[in-house]
């Protein structure tokens, strides 16, 4: 779009051989050296520095059973103290009947960049006796903030958009090591829709690693045989060999197991890092020949899916629901190739159209042709069948004629013969 606004600038005409306004089968891109300084070059630091100034805002929830790690693991997560160690109920304490839903608010900075983190978590998840409805409270909570955004977004004024989306919903798995429970299957069915799901193996160095993989493997296969979404990294074009490397080793350890602990311990060679230590040894969470904490952290770039995929679809279907019509192609932006094929789509589906009714109109032809020669054929053979009983009749009576002659018999009485007979009988 740049090239093209510049080119113009500079008198330069596009060259794709098109009128304006029509697509283009191949658009060609314009590239000309420019002469004098525009600026434009710059638009990506310009970016850089407004979001650094401004701050970025991620919303994270954290979904799971009691006793998973999900505290530590956020903790572990932004190396921040957000939720601090929790002290067991007694006995006698009231346990609650509902999912409650809990968020807390840290304001983060690393190298001068700022990050306002919001982690909603959802305790009581899953302890209850029947669980039924737990995923309830869940969706409504996400639902509530796509309001709370929708809102903001029809204001008149919407400088100051306070985007509390729920950006990535971490889903913790027990460490089983046989496959997904009912409830987990039935969460990640109301939800894959609505959010970024991630699924997260708890607890993993309670498992071999011949076991993890085990257990990965049938959970990627109750995911794909309930038809369950969860969020894969994009890719973009252009990326270089090693950013598709990247992405493409981060896909292949979902879902994540993972080991969380805030705690730094001391490695038998004497480093301090932070991880478990056991009787056999120490456990690094940053080390990813022992989990996938690693991995796990630098998937958390979810806000563009959020808002491109999840949040539109929600949009639509709002609006849709209160009977607000939309064209989808305002405000968007177009891509030649992808508008080509649709109308290419739109073209072939005409076409296959036209040649079903064509067919149908021919069928009808053919019916009503057929008929008529049927109808006709019917009419000559009743015509013939009454020539040949006319000529069986004129047979017949020659025949009779012949017999008549044979017989010495005239063929048609004489006229007296009656009035002889009549005058005989009188004397």
């Amino acid at each position: 779009m740049t090239d093209s606004y510049a080119s113009s600038r500079n008198g330069d005409v596009p060259t794709n051989g098109t009128p304006d306004g029509v697509a283009s089968p191949a658009p060609a891109v314009i590239r000309k050296k420019l002469t004098g300084y525009v600026g434009f070059a710059n638009l990506p630091n310009q970016v850089h520095r407004k979001s650094v100034r401004k701050g970025f805002q991620f919303t994270a929830m954290v979904v799971g059973e009691s006793g998973l790690g999900k505290s530590t693991l956020i903790n572990t997560l932004f190396n921040t103290t957000l939720y601090p160690p929790k002290e067991p109920l007694p006995p006698a304490a009231e346990r609650p009947k509902t999912v409650a839903i809990e968020s807390i608010g840290a304001d983060i900075e690393e190298n001068g960049v700022r990050l306002h983190l919001t982690v909603v978590d959802t305790p009581g998840f899953g302890d209850f006796v029947n669980n039924d409805e737990s995923w309830r409270p869940i969706v409504e909570n996400i639902e509530s903030r796509f309001d709370s955004y929708l809102e903001q977004e029809n204001r008149v004024n919407r400088q100051k958009i306070v985007d509390n989306r729920v950006h990535a919903c971490l889903y913790f798995i027990q460490p089983t090591g046989h496959s997904l429970k009912q409830l987990d299957i039935e969460f990640m069915r109301r939800l894959h829709t609505k959010v970024n799901l991630i699924p997260v193996i708890a607890k993993a160095d309670t498992m071999t690693e011949e076991e993890t993989a085990d257990f990965k493997a049938r959970i990627l296969s109750d995911i794909a045989y309930h038809n369950i979404h969860i969020f894969q990294a994009p890719t973009y074009e252009n990326e270089d060999e090693e950013t598709i490397m990247e992405a493409e080793e981060i896909a292949s350890k979902i879902p994540f197991a993972v080991v969380g602990s805030d705690q730094l311990v001391k490695t038998p060679d004497g480093r301090e890092v932070r991880g478990r230590a056991y009787p056999w040894g120490v456990v690094e969470v940053d080390n990813e020949e022992h989990c996938d904490f690693v991995k796990l952290r630098q998937m958390l770039e979810l806000r563009e899916y959020t808002n491109d995929v999840l949040y539109e679809n929600w949009r639509t279907e709002k609006l849709l629901s209160m009977g607000v019509a939309q064209d989808s192609s305002v405000f968007k932006e177009v891509n030649p190739a992808a508008r080509l094929q649709e109308e290419r789509v739109l073209h072939e589906a005409k076409l296959a159209k036209m040649e079903a009714e064509m067919k149908m109109v021919f069928q009808q032809k053919v019916q009503e042709k057929e008929a008529k020669l049927k109808q006709s054929e019917e009419e000559l053979y009743a015509r013939h069948k009454e020539m040949k009983d006319a000529l069986e009749r004129q047979r017949a009576d020659l025949e009779e004629k012949k017999r008549r002659i044979e017989s010495g018999r005239p063929l048609t009485p004489e006229k007296g013969s009656s009035k002889v007979r009549k005058g005989f009988l009188r004397a």
